[in-house]
Formats: structure tokens, C-alpha cells, sequence
């Protein structure tokens, strides 16, 4: 049995002393066997955590958001919209592999081959882009664990589909080629997620007849709902899905799956999907996470958790993240967007249709967010044969070439004391605060974004402009420096250049030595 902190709070009317807390933190990590260190499993003492520097200088990581739902081909959340009936994922599930009462989930899983899965070639393309680290899924809310899961015998990619471990797989590729390593989990949205299983069509022919999710042989995939579970609202894709509602016995599964994650690959970084979950459960994952990590690494906590709950990220704890958005203004601590160059789970229709985020996009959106104290974490959906599609392959090699002329001022560096300026700057005056990916404006030559490194003030020009370009924020009156030198990454000849009251103004070259952004080094006197 496992007290919460509010609960020995409340059962002792608040009259407890720190002490009697840690002692009471003690116990807890004892009964929910987590590695000893310096953090114990509360808010209070996870606070001192502070984010190592390998995070703040890489800057840049790549994402497989790959797995099982992966193998229709046909777009995100699959294993859960193939049981409502009217949604596009029901209808090619049907026209493809027949009613999810006779083929469900459980039957896809076995299609997905991974025949093509090369995590060396990909791993050597993705250091080539120049990504610092590499995230693999672990285990989404399909409740499939994508290595040999110790808690989940049957239902992983080792005893089931393609038969690889394959986070195993992707650790290795990653170490070899030098980078840090990543996996993220979304298992604690499953309980109630999957529950669209347990339900059945509302009309036509098979009216009524329960899909295979209802069949207590396949609990331990789509999970044993209990009798009184109220599955009226299920199919509603807002409603319920993403609850963390679920009993105990759900959340000491989720708590020794993670922790078997956690113990078996050692990732430098965990990606949950949402807040730290379930109390204890989830406090105690993130200590045995750091402490794990300090015990590696002469007392020093190397790795890092993600959070998309801002309560939880407000001092120390763990590295704030943004799904598809990202922070306005230069937040103080480091944090993360994580994006994707079309949906989550591959879906063939986005290649087809050729709707992929364009490569300038993505540069755009790495040089923002870079100059706001963040990190792009960027997925490439795999498809089903765990090969890169040609038009990724192009956005890759897009990037690659970029990186080649300007990563210099990406790596390492720090934000200056504005993140940019031009018309691109105007969004959400509050630090902090999120804005979505989509609502963003195209940057042209008229923006610039700045970064720092050492005594060099980088500044990238959003487009190639006419001959000169002027930025305001580097005139005498505004900069706070006298600027010495002006360089252009990727061109060898010396710039003309004059720094005047109200603006920096720097003749280019006649032709641009990369597309998209170019990049500016200002040295001062």
C-alpha cells in the first residue's frame, strides 16, 4: 500500500512535520522500488532539478512516432478512430481488412512487418541533418510496447509484429553515431483512449454487435473495462479520450512498464505525452528517472523528462514542452517544441497529396524556436516498412545542406536579449504562453531571429534580401555593442557594412550561399 503526500497531509489534519515528509518520501520510494539518489518522489524536492547543458547546446532531435498504427498507413490515433463508425480511419479499416468485429486492432499489429527497418541508415542520415538526439516511441496509447516488455509479454514488438525490439535497435544506432538518446511513452491516456474498442457500430448491418475489443480474451490489449463503464461518449474523439481517469491496479501496470523502459535502455531523455501523471505514480517515475541517471554520471542528473503541464515545469522539475506550438517571448529555462512534418502516425494520403510541412518551414521553425531557448524535437513518420519516403527524404536532405553552411549558429548558443525582429515577431506578448504552429506567419528577409556564442552575436535573415539588408535592433542606439566585423556563414569574401544610429546596414553578395535563412556573424570591438 502507497500513501500520497496530500493524503498523509489530510489524514493528519496538516500537522506534520518536513521531516516526518521526507521520512514519509523515504517509504514511498522504498514501496515503489525506485533507485536511491538525490531526488525523492515530490514536487518540493524534484524543484532542484536544473537542466543539463548537453540539452541546451543540441538543440535540434529527430522522432520516429512509429509503431503499430503505423502499418494501415492511414493517419494518427488509427487504433482508436477504426472503431467509430463515419471516421475516415473506420471506413478504409472496413473497405481494407474488413468490420473491427471480425479484423480489429489486435489483427493490424500482425501486418506491421518493419521489413525495410535499417536504424543504422537512419540514424546516419539523421546525424548527416544534424540532429543531436533521437527519440523512438516506447509505447503509444494503442498500449503496444515497442521492446520486450517485461509487463506486457504478448502484446510488444518482440513476441508480436515485426518482431524486433525495436527501441533496442534504435538505442544502438543512436550511440554509434554519437547521439544522445530519447523514448517517449503515451501509455497513461490508454485506459480510457482504447475504450472505443468496447463499443460497436450505432447503425447499418452489424448495429449492436460488439468489436473484438469487448472479447475478455484481448484484455490485456484493449484493457478489462469494468461492467458500470460508461461507454456512451467514447466515440466522441474530445470526449474522454485523452482521460487519466483509471483505477490503481491500471496505474501500477503504467508505473512498471515505464519503469522497465526506463531501467532497460537508460534514455537521456523521456517524452510524456501530457502531465506527469497519476500522483506518486508519476512523481516517482521522474525521481527514479534522475536518480538513475545521477548514479551514472558521478551524482549528476543527465537526463531529462518532458511535460506539456506548465504547473509542472514552473521551477526546476523537467523540461516544459509544446506540441505542435511554442513559447512567445524567451522563457528562462530551456524547453521543446515537438512537431512532425505532417501527421503523427505516417499516413500514405499526406505523401500522396503532398502536404508535408516545406522544407523552408522547418528551417524557419528551428531558427525561431532555437532563438527563443528552445529545442525542435522533429518526428519523420516511417511508414510501414520502416523506410523513409522520397519526399522525406528530400526535406532531409534539404535541411542537411542547411546545417552545413549555418549550424554554427544554432549549436551551443544562448538567446540575446530579444529573440528577433520584423513583422514575424508579433505573437502572444506573455512569456511563455503558447501559440500554434499554425497560425504562424511566413518569415521573410524583412525578419530576423538572434542567437548568441561566445563574443559572437548571430543574426539570421529570414530571406534573401535586394542587395542590403537593414536591422534596426544592431543600430548604436539600439544594439548596446559597436559592432567590429560582419560575416556571412557559407561565403568566404568580406561583406561591406556600416553600423549607423538607427540600423546595422550589410551589402550582400549577389548570390545567397544557402536557401532559406542565411546567417550573419557580428563580432564586437
Amino acid at each position: 500500500m502507497t500513501i500520497s503526500r496530500r493524503s498523509a497531509m489530510a489524514v493528519l489534519g496538516g500537522a506534520i512535520s518536513s521531516a516526518s515528509l521526507n521520512r514519509l518520501s523515504a517509504a514511498q520510494a522504498e514501496a515503489f522500488d525506485i533507485e536511491k539518489g538525490p531526488f525523492q518522489a515530490t514536487r518540493e524536492s524534484l524543484k532542484a532539478y536544473r537542466v543539463p547543458e548537453w540539452f541546451r547546446d543540441a538543440k535540434f532531435g529527430i522522432w520516429a512516432h512509429w509503431g503499430p498504427q503505423s502499418a494501415a498507413e492511414y493517419g494518427d490515433w488509427y487504433a482508436r478512430r477504426m472503431y467509430i463508425q463515419g471516421e475516415r480511419q473506420y471506413e478504409y479499416h472496413v473497405k481494407t481488412y474488413g468490420h473491427p468485429s471480425k479484423f480489429g486492432f489486435k489483427d493490424v499489429i500482425a501486418t506491421w512487418k518493419a521489413d525495410k527497418f535499417d536504424p543504422d541508415h537512419l540514424m546516419q542520415l539523421y546525424k548527416k541533418a544534424g540532429a543531436k538526439y533521437f527519440c523512438s516511441m516506447g509505447v503509444h496509447h494503442d498500449n503496444f510496447d515497442l521492446w520486450n516488455s517485461k509487463y506486457q509479454p504478448k502484446w510488444n514488438a518482440v513476441a508480436s509484429g515485426p518482431k524486433k525490439d525495436i527501441v533496442g535497435l534504435f538505442r544502438k544506432a543512436a550511440i554509434k553515431q554519437g547521439m544522445k538518446f530519447a523514448v517517449s511513452e503515451h501509455l497513461s491516456n490508454s485506459y480510457n483512449w482504447f475504450a472505443t474498442a468496447h463499443t460497436s457500430d450505432k447503425t447499418g448491418p452489424y448495429a449492436g454487435v460488439p468489436y473484438d475489443g469487448a472479447d475478455p480474451t484481448y484484455a490485456d490489449l484493449y484493457h478489462a473495462l469494468p461492467k458500470d463503464y460508461d461507454l456512451s461518449n467514447m466515440t466522441a474523439l474530445g470526449s474522454g479520450a485523452m482521460s487519466r481517469v483509471a483505477p490503481d491496479s491500471w496505474k501500477q501496470l503504467y508505473f512498471r512498464r515505464i519503469k522497465d523502459l526506463i531501467d532497460r535502455y537508460e534514455p537521456d531523455l523521456l517524452y510524456t505525452d501530457g502531465g506527469i501523471p497519476f500522483d506518486e505514480y508519476g512523481l516517482n517515475l521522474v525521481a527514479h528517472l534522475y536518480n538513475a541517471s545521477a548514479e551514472r554520471n558521478n551524482g549528476n542528473a543527465e537526463s531529462i523528462y518532458t511535460s506539456k503541464g506548465r504547473q509542472d515545469c514552473v521551477e526546476g522539475t523537467c523540461v516544459l514542452d509544446f506540441e505542435r506550438s511554442l513559447a512567445s517571448g524567451i522563457p528562462a529555462n530551456p524547453w521543446q517544441t515537438d512537431t512532425c512534418i505532417g501527421g503523427w502516425h505516417y499516413d500514405k494520403t499526406i505523401y500522396e497529396e503532398a502536404r508535408y510541412k516545406s522544407p523552408k518551414m522547418v528551417i524557419d521553425m528551428l531558427v525561431d524556436i532555437v532563438s527563443r531557448n528552445g529545442n525542435l524535437m522533429l518526428n519523420f513518420p516511417l511508414p510501414n516498412s520502416g523506410e523513409l519516403d522520397p519526399a522525406e527524404l528530400k526535406i532531409l536532405d534539404e535541411i542537411t545542406k542547411w546545417m552545413a553552411v549555418n549550424s554554427e549558429g544554432i549549436y551551443s548558443t544562448r538567446p540575446w536579449k530579444i529573440f528577433g525582429d520584423g513583422p514575424g515577431t508579433k505573437t502572444a506578448a506573455v512569456p511563455g504562453q503558447r501559440f500554434n504552429e499554425q497560425s504562424r506567419r511566413d518569415l521573410t528577409a524583412e525578419d530576423f531571429r538572434f542567437t548568441t556564442k561566445g563574443n559572437a552575436l548571430y543574426t539570421f535573415v529570414m530571406g534573401w534580401p535586394q542587395k542590403e539588408t537593414v536591422i534596426e535592433p544592431l543600430g548604436t542606439n539600439n544594439a548596446g555593442m559597436k559592432v567590429a566585423n560582419v560575416a556571412l556563414l557559407g561565403f568566404k569574401g568580406k561583406l561591406r557594412w556600416k553600423q549607423e544610429a538607427e540600423a546595422l546596414k550589410v551589402e550582400l553578395p549577389p548570390t545567397s550561399p544557402c536557401d532559406y535563412a542565411v546567417t550573419l556573424k557580428i563580432t564586437g570591438a
